[in-house]
């Protein structure tokens, strides 16, 4: 059984399911997903895209019907007895699940560690309570579990393998009516609608801005799957602009540089080394609420993991059309920075482990699985 509720998830779910169906033929996979895990041939008993928002404020929103959807996993867990679950990142949802689950003696495996690191990591206590084994994908969070005596792996991080484009960046270019000679930009809003709604204007807003110092400016924009037209309606108007839905590794390989919102995009961005400028928006109460619990010296998972501040962050307030375009435009403009930034998101890279970790996982999933019920 598998829970998770936002699109990174859905996309390790489903490498990770792939991978158990390689290693254990006949597996059945179900849960709580979306559209990629689905087609991995797991059974979706509800689409997270009903339930995608950030911010405390917005999650108001959904909570009768995420409190539906948490008695109908209890149920169907019951049900069915799995013989591990496996909890996927989305803590404010998954870690209401885990008691129900552990009360069934079904072995439990947390992928993808929840920020304790960042916001509230009193929450460590519920994973130590109900969790059988923790898979991390970022080195530097394995000691914070061994501290605590929690079962920890380090398997890496599932993107090394995923992020990878499939076409000829200038065949591409040229069939989206672009011209590889000249500069392209990518715009990467957030894959959650709430996000998009606050960034995608700032960052079309920014656009005429940057193409006014950058002669030929191309811009792309990754689009994720299930969002409104009506979200993207203004940007996709603009010249020289194409929107493109569901192929973010291939607007990440075709792009000079990078416009994206904080998340597992600043990753994926870095494994294709495309120099980037972080941003993002919340709910002034979110922000506010946030920004007293969270200390951290930056915001981005790039310049996290790098240790520094490799690329620039724009958050909230100083997320305006004037300062994207100031922190984008010697990206495009300088080489020797751009050079500079790629070698350190090469470093980046490297801190991530190497290719096989939805393997590693999966491996430890199933091991999971043939250990004697609690």
């Amino acid at each position: 059984m598998v829970s998770c509720g936002e699109a990174s998830g859905d996309l390790y779910a489903a490498a990770l399911t792939r991978e158990l169906q390689q290693l254990a033929p006949g597996v059945e996979v179900f849960g709580f997903g979306g559209g990629r895990l689905a087609s991995a041939g797991a059974e979706l008993l509800d689409d997270y895209t009903r339930y995608a928002v950030t911010g405390l404020s917005e999650a108001l929103a959904v909570l009768p019907r995420s409190w539906r959807l948490l008695r109908r996993l209890e149920r169907e867990a019951a049900a069915r007895r799995p013989d591990v679950f496996v909890a996927i990142d989305f803590p404010d949802f998954n870690f209401r699940l885990l008691p129900a689950i552990a009360k069934l003696g079904v072995p439990i495996v947390y992928y993808i560690s929840p920020q304790l690191w960042a916001w509230r990591p009193g929450r460590i206590e519920v994973l130590r309570r109900y969790v059988s084994k923790m898979l991390v994908i970022f080195p530097f969070e394995t000691a914070m579990y061994e501290e605590r005596a929690i079962p920890v792996e380090f398997v890496g991080h599932p993107l090394i393998d995923l992020a990878r484009s499939s076409v000829d960046r200038a065949t591409w270019l040229s069939s989206l009516g672009l011209d590889p000679a000249r500069p392209v930009l990518a715009l990467l809003p957030g894959s959650r609608p709430n996000e998009v709604e606050r960034l995608l204007p700032v960052l079309t807003a920014a656009l005429p801005r940057i193409a006014s110092r950058v002669p030929g400016l191309q811009a792309l924009v990754a689009r994720a799957p299930s969002l409104p037209d009506e979200l993207f309606a203004e940007v996709a108007s603009a010249p020289s602009v194409r929107v493109v839905t569901d192929a973010t590794d291939d607007v990440l390989a075709a792009a000079d540089a990078v416009v994206t919102a904080s998340g597992t995009a600043t990753v994926q961005t870095a494994l294709h080394g495309r120099p980037m400028v972080i941003v993002y928006r919340l709910s002034r109460l979110t922000y506010r609420i946030g920004r007293a619990f969270v200390k951290l010296p930056h915001y981005g998972m790039v310049n996290l993991i790098a240790g520094r501040q490799v690329v620039p962050e724009l958050i909230q307030d100083a997320c305006t059309p004037d300062s994207v375009a100031d922190a984008v435009v010697p990206l495009l403009i300088d080489a020797a920075l751009s050079t500079r930034v790629r070698a350190d998101l090469a470093a980046v890279r490297e801190r991530l482990g190497g290719p096989g970790a939805s393997r590693r996982a999966a491996e430890a999933v199933l091991a999971a699985a043939q250990s004697p019920r609690r």
